[in-house]
Parts: structure tokens; C-alpha cells; sequence
């Protein structure tokens, strides 16, 4: 049962892999763009395998911020992993703690997205089939994603340095980000973070990335917030 649990997660990820190969491609090209040599190219992909992190680090130490602000502004970026996290703890929260570390490192917005339709859909699955599943999930994901780096990496040195790439990561973000938009704390937060990324482009050493997040989450939350409290009251 857990073979067959591994493999179904293998099929139902297939999809995204039209979304992964591009990135993945695309973050490559990118970094070799910006300076980086393919050894650190790879690095970076295998060890934070998560590309919107990635772009938003990358971005930075292109504008010369110190290496501490690029990091706080991609963690910052990547703390919906957190949210992931919690959401998953139901499901797959008794596995041990070395296949939970595992399972937290291969999570990407793709595997939980797949996962939790699942488990939510089939409340039969037993535990050990829904760890299985979830491998099965990132075991397409993983290789396509460090092999396509790669691939994208070794093709960004033949490309001249005239023709500059820099347009291509804010083009990427806009093709993820967009269809997220499903609500009005979404819409809200997305706005109020271009406002305020313009707003403070002027604070030194990319801080203005950070503060602009910062602010955009508030909004969000807070609406979100007030639209529950809204929906009780009409309960009530």
C-alpha cells in the first residue's frame, strides 16, 4: 500500500512539472548572470530549494546588501513554509523526527499544495501511506529542480553579458504570484507591498524589500482577520 501511496504521488505532481522546469531553468541563467560560478549556482539551489527565496537573495546581493539582509529578506519570504508546516502536522506529524527533517527540507509550495488536496480528499489513507505519498510527490519534484539549474546554469555562460537578464526574475515572480490571488487579503497584501516597495526603495541596503513584506503581511492578516469576525457575527 505504501508503494502504490508513493507512486500515486508521483503521477499527481506531473502537472507541476511544467512550472519547475522554467524556474528552475530560469534561476540558473539568472545566477550565472549575476556572477555567481556554477558550484555556487548549485549550492544555492540544493541547499534552499526554494526558488522565490532564491530570486529575492539573488536580488539583493546584486544591489550590494549585506549578506545578513539578504538572508532575513529571503527567510522572510520563505515563512510561509512555517504555515505549511503546521498545516501538515495532522497528516504526517508522527513520522519520526529524521523523516520529518527530510520531509521539511523537500517541502516546496508544489508537494503541499498536492499533498493536503489529497489527504484532505481521501481521509482513509493510513499514516504510513500518507508519508509515502508525500516522497512520491517530491520524488519528481527534486531531480527536475537540481538538474534544471544545472542545465540552466551551464547555458547562462553562453549567453553574452550585454543581453541582460535582470528583467527575467520580477517577470517570474509576477507569473507565480498572480494566480495566488484568490482573495482579498491576497489582493490587499499584494498591493500594499508594490505600494510600499516603492515607498521605501530609498531605505539602504534592501531594507526596503523587508519593511515593504512586513507591512503587506500586517495588511493581510488583519483583513482576514476582520472578514472572520465579520462572517461569525452574520453566524451569530
Amino acid at each position: 500500500m505504501r508503494r502504490n501511496a508513493f507512486w500515486q504521488g508521483y503521477r499527481d505532481c506531473a502537472p507541476f512539472i511544467a512550472v519547475v522546469v522554467p524556474f528552475s531553468l530560469l534561476f540558473g541563467v539568472v545566477a550565472r548572470d549575476a556572477g555567481l560560478d556554477i558550484l555556487q549556482v548549485m549550492a544555492m539551489s540544493v541547499l534552499v530549494i526554494a526558488g522565490a527565496s532564491q530570486f529575492t537573495a539573488l536580488a539583493l546581493l546584486q544591489e550590494n546588501a549585506p549578506v545578513f539582509i539578504a538572508l532575513t529578506a529571503a527567510l522572510a519570504v520563505n515563512l510561509r513554509m512555517a504555515l505549511y508546516s503546521a498545516a501538515l502536522v495532522p497528516h504526517v506529524g508522527h513520522a519520526r523526527l529524521g523523516t520529518r527533517a527530510l520531509m521539511a527540507y523537500l517541502m516546496v509550495d508544489q508537494a503541499y499544495a498536492v499533498a493536503v488536496k489529497t489527504y484532505e480528499e481521501k481521509p482513509g489513507m493510513s499514516r504510513d501511506e500518507k508519508v509515502a505519498y508525500y516522497f512520491g510527490v517530491m520524488a519528481l519534484i527534486c531531480p527536475f529542480w537540481y538538474g534544471c539549474t544545472l542545465l540552466g546554469a551551464v547555458i547562462g555562460t553562453a549567453i553574452p553579458a550585454s543581453l541582460h537578464l535582470d528583467f527575467a526574475a520580477p517577470v517570474c515572480f509576477i507569473a507565480i504570484t498572480a494566480p495566488l490571488l484568490r482573495s482579498l487579503p491576497h489582493v490587499l497584501a499584494a498591493g500594499v507591498s508594490v505600494l510600499c516597495a516603492i515607498l521605501f526603495a530609498g531605505f539602504p541596503a534592501g531594507l526596503g524589500l523587508i519593511a515593504a513584506a512586513l507591512v503587506a503581511m500586517l495588511v493581510g492578516a488583519q483583513t482576514e482577520m476582520a472578514l472572520r469576525r465579520r462572517a461569525l457575527r452574520r453566524q451569530a
